[in-house]
């Protein structure tokens, strides 16, 4: 009888793990909420705190990679950077981009010769394992809600006008208080198609400073005639540019001034 008893509370407690079990299994396999952290946008500038360079570190590697991607578009272009998208805008896209990535004996084969490391990679994170995926940039007003990537608030374009926008933010149109990695940009509202330029402050360069730190890097455009080019050029020359709107002075309404991206703020 004792034997009996005892089988039975056997059972009966084999019974209920087994429920108990069950019930987490079912728990564990319904969707996850979003942790709060991981939409958090603290400065409400539409871009997540996990996607921004929180650490100096990391934002001077980004910076330094950033740069000197664009200055070797300049010497060397990198067949990765897709021919139907070198523009002004294309080349400050593929420029973040590649500084994201892991630059590794993989990524320095793929990106052709003549380039070298200039800084450890970024930490927080690479493109590979972007909290954005390859969705870098915002195209929206607003601040950082949980269902904006799905909702279409990023894409993995944006031209001129969207990078200063959303994912930018004024510094100044003093030269004296920008920093390398800021982008210029210039308005002609007259231009209907492409009324926005935008150009890459590197200040100091990696080749041939000649002794100045106000260097720019930029592509032409492209036309239907013209591929266009890139350029790297002084500040001091654009100055004396022979059309007033190119000149990067405060004196000229098409300037609009330096800005910061935002993920490094």
């Amino acid at each position: 009888m004792r034997l009996r008893v005892g089988c039975t509370l056997l059972l009966v407690v084999l019974g209920a793990l087994s429920a108990a079990c069950g019930r987490a299994s079912r728990a564990s396999s319904s969707p996850a909420k979003p942790l709060a952290s991981e939409s958090r946008d603290s400065d409400g500038d539409g871009i997540p705190d996990r996607a921004e360079l929180r650490s100096f570190e990391d934002r001077q590697s980004f910076l330094r990679w950033f740069a000197a991607i664009a200055e070797m578009q300049f010497y060397n272009p990198s067949g990765e950077w897709n021919a139907g998208q070198r523009d002004c805008a294309g080349l400050v896209r593929f420029s973040w981009r590649e500084a994201l990535r892991r630059h590794d004996r993989p990524w320095f084969q793929k990106m052709g010769a003549e380039y070298e490391p200039v800084s450890p990679d970024v930490r927080a994170y690479s493109l590979d394992a972007s909290p954005l995926g390859e969705k870098l940039f915002r195209t929206d007003f607003g601040a950082f809600q949980n269902d904006d990537l799905a909702s279409g608030k990023f894409s993995e374009f944006a031209d001129a006008r969207t990078l200063k926008n959303f994912n930018c933010n004024f510094v100044t149109r003093d030269r004296r208080e920008a920093e390398p990695g800021d982008l210029l940009f210039f308005h002609q509202p007259w231009v209907q198609k492409y009324p926005y330029h935008v150009m890459i402050f590197v200040g100091e360069p990696r080749r041939a400073s000649e002794g100045a730190a106000d260097w720019v890097i930029y592509h032409t455009g492209a036309s239907p005639a013209d591929e266009g080019t890139v350029k790297k050029v002084r500040l001091a020359v654009l100055d004396h540019h022979p059309d007033k709107r190119w000149r990067p002075v405060e004196s000229n309404p098409n300037f609009l001034g330096f800005y910061r991206l935002k993920i490094l703020q």
